[in-house]
Formats: C-alpha cells, structure tokens, sequence
C-alpha cells in the first residue's frame, strides 16, 4: 500500500487550534514554527511514507463578520515550506497545494520545477481551484471580477474552476517538456480559452520529467479531473463497499483519456487512533472528537446551518426549536453545506434518537469516519481495505500534531511489513517511483 501524511488537517468544520496546541502530545505544535514540519516529515520519512501533503488557503475564514477565533494558528505558503524540508529529507515526496484559480501557469510550473530539481524528483502539486469570491477578495476580483479567466460573481465550485484548473496543469505540463532532451531551451506556445501565453521556459525539463498531479474530491467533476489530468487522487474514507465503489468509478474514466488503471492512485485520507486495547483506542478517539467540538465551535457551525444568530443557546443543551432560514448561511470561506434545511432535520432525528445536546449532536454528525484500535487491528483493517481493492493506500491526518504520526510510524508500520502489505526500504529516489508510476515521455515544444 501507499502512505502518506497531511498537515496542516484540511477539514470541513473541525479544523482548529485545539487540534494542535491545546493537547500536551502535541510538542511543538504551531502551525507556522518549521519544527512542527520538520518532525512530521522526518517521522514520515523513517517510515518510508509516499508523501508529505502541506494543506494551504489564501484567506482566513469568518463568521458573522468576525475572523473564525477557533481556526488553525497561521498556514504558511506550502512551496516555500517544502523547500525548506527538501533540505532535511532524502526520499519523501514533497506535496504543495497551490491554487489554480489565483496563480498563472508559468510562475507555478517555475516554482514546481524549481522543488523537483532541488529535491532530486520528489516534487507534487495538490491542484485546488478556489470558486468563491471572498477569496477572490484578496487578489482583487470578488464581486467586480477584476480578474480575467475565472467564473462570473460569487465564483462557481463546479465547471469553471475546473475547467480552468485542467487546462492550468495542461499548461504546466506543456511548460515542463519545452527544454530539448539534449537539455537546451525551446520556445512554448499555448493558446487555450483561459490562457495564452508564450516564451521559453527558465528551468530545465524536471528529474520526474512531471512533477506528481494529486487532487481531491468525491464530486463528478473531481472524478472527471483525476481521470483526465491527475496522478493521484485524495477521497474519504468510507466502507469497503463505498471504496470499491469509487475506486471502479473513477478507474473505469482513464481509457477515454488514453490511460490505464495503473496510471491513478486512490488514497482515502484516514484518522488513525491507537490504543493497547480496543476499548482503550475508542476511549481516546472519543476524547479527540470531543477535543476538536468545543462548545463555542458547536454553536458556530449550527448557526451556519440555521442561519441565524443562536448565541442564547447553551451547547450543553437542546437543538433550537426554530426552523433553519433556507438558503445560504452565514461564515466566508467555508465549504458550502448543501441543503441546510435537510441538514438541520437529520441533525433533530439524531439527536432526539439519542437524546443528544448541540455539542453532542455535532461531535456525532461531524466525525469523520477513523481507524480505531490496537495496532494489530488498524493493520489488519488497512491491509484489508486494499487487499479489496477499496484503495491504493491512505493519506493519514495525525492527531495530536505534529507528534502524533509517531506511534503509527513505531507500532503500526512494522506489523504492515511483516504482513508483505508496505515496503521495507524506498527502492527508488523520485516520488513517481515511490508510487509505482512511470515517468511521463518528453513531448515536442509547439
């Protein structure tokens, strides 16, 4: 199987500073101080992980036009973070979020390029493509789209950005293969519905020829996008069933774009929480879900759904016995809900089904799907998970952080090993080698 890490967590609602600085494990634990960084991405390393994923946003989230109080400490610039650790590791891949939708292709395919040659091919680019203009407000181009390209005002989440974004990787790529083989400059020429731009590229071709394309999401689109233009794709983590489900979906989509199954990993991003035994894991992944829905964080995201002001409320109390206000809901920069009403009516039948407060109902509706265990048992299931073919691998999100993926690394990866289930030492030097994919054939400059 594949691993790799994430950090900064890139949840829906649960991301905040509880889940880094307020548990003592945590060591370090800013999300800004480099030791945070370095120690997960050593930690990785010694356990022959894939990867290293750094998450990142351009704008700090609020609510009720207040800054959110109980998001993540600070998330630095991804490429400027992993060029440092480049540095510091020899064999982990390095993995960049960067979005599509405020950057060009050529400064991104410079500085891509730049991370695979100093990290001799260990370079990726987790592809995000913002679609709402409260981040668009930080580049000028909310509401009057000052910007070219991108969709009409409040951005789109579906065809526009993505339709950008893979003619964005398109030009990357075509960037990346413009040096001749006997390693001189060619002029490039792109001319696209969103782009159009020519030159002649800075850098040499990459010592992965393409650095690795990830990108998440369980959307039709995100599926349609990894088909067509990524080598690995982030989903979560559900049953085996719901797995192989997705995995055969998205597979199935590369022969109309040339490729073979081989050619897209899909790697579930999973929680793992460890104990000696079974009751005493559960007990610990109660008190992080717990840990990561303070009451005041309870409130704030049932006033997303609701729609109104629900300060009055106790969170050690019941649901409000008002109706939701249909619609869109209050916060900037948070992912879009769907259909508040149908949320805010499941959230009732579960909380009268189990007789549960507002923090309570939220911590249970709101947790993401985890390995819990012993050592033995989380082996057992990830083995299994894709033995049957429901992933490639998994994207773990440690908790506490950065500290937390040591335990994995020092209990669970042996027993992996000796289970055949993951490597024992990395075979060879670049990321595309870690992950079983060949390198891309150099393509003529147009």
């Amino acid at each position: 199987m594949h691993l790799a890490v994430r950090f900064p967590e890139a949840d829906d609602t649960t991301v905040d500073d509880t889940t880094v600085r307020a548990d003592p494990r945590s060591g370090s634990g800013s999300q800004i101080d480099f030791a945070s960084f370095e120690h997960l991405a050593r930690t990785a390393e010694r356990g022959l992980f894939d990867f290293f994923l750094v998450s990142g946003g351009l704008r700090l989230r609020e609510h009720k036009g207040r800054i959110h109080d109980l998001d993540v400490a600070g998330r630095p610039e991804s490429l400027t973070m992993l060029n440092a650790l480049a540095g510091v590791t020899g064999r982990l891949g390095l993995a960049a979020t960067v979005d599509a939708a405020f950057n060009e292709p050529y400064d991104v395919a410079r500085r891509l390029a730049t991370l695979d040659h100093l990290s001799d091919g260990r370079a990726a680019w987790h592809v995000v493509a913002s679609s709402d203009s409260f981040t668009g407000e930080n580049f000028r181009c909310g509401d009057r789209q000052e910007r070219a390209g991108l969709p009409g005002s409040p951005l789109r989440s579906g065809e526009g950005t993505l339709t950008r974004a893979a003619e964005f990787v398109a030009a990357a790529r075509e960037l990346w293969d413009s040096w001749a083989p006997d390693g001189t400059p060619r002029p490039f020429a792109h001319h696209g519905p969103h782009f159009d731009i020519a030159g002649e590229f800075t850098l040499p071709r990459p010592p992965q020829g393409h650095p690795v394309v990830i990108r998440a999401g369980d959307r039709e689109e995100d599926r349609e996008f990894a088909a067509s233009s990524a080598d690995v794709i982030l989903t979560r983590y559900g049953s085996p069933e719901a797995g192989r489900a997705f995995r055969t979906d998205v597979k199935r989509r590369l022969a109309a774009y040339g490729r073979s199954p081989g050619d897209l990993k899909i790697m579930p991003g999973v929680a793992v929480v460890l104990g000696d035994t079974d009751a005493e894991a559960h007990e610990r992944a109660e008190e992080i879900r717990r840990q990561q829905v303070s009451p005041r964080s309870a409130l704030l995201t049932l006033e997303r759904i609701w729609g109104v002001d629900l300060s009055a409320y106790d969170p050690e109390g019941p649901l409000p016995d008002i109706d939701p206000v249909p619609g869109p809901q209050p916060g900037r920069g948070w992912p879009r809900d769907g259909d508040n009403v149908a949320t805010a009516e499941k959230w009732r039948a579960l909380a009268q089904e189990r007789g549960l407060s507002i923090r309570q109902t939220l911590i249970e509706a709101g947790a993401r799907r985890s390995v819990v265990g012993t050592p033995e048992g989380v082996a057992a299931e990830l083995t299994e998970s894709v033995a049957r073919d429901a992933a490639d691998g998994f994207v773990l999100i440690p908790h506490p952080a950065p500290g937390g993926l040591d335990e994995f690394v020092d209990r669970v990866v042996p027993l992996l090993q000796e289970r055949g289930a993951f490597r024992t030492a990395y075979e060879g030097a670049t990321l595309r080698s870690h992950l079983g994919l060949a390198d891309p054939a150099a393509k003529g400059a147009s």
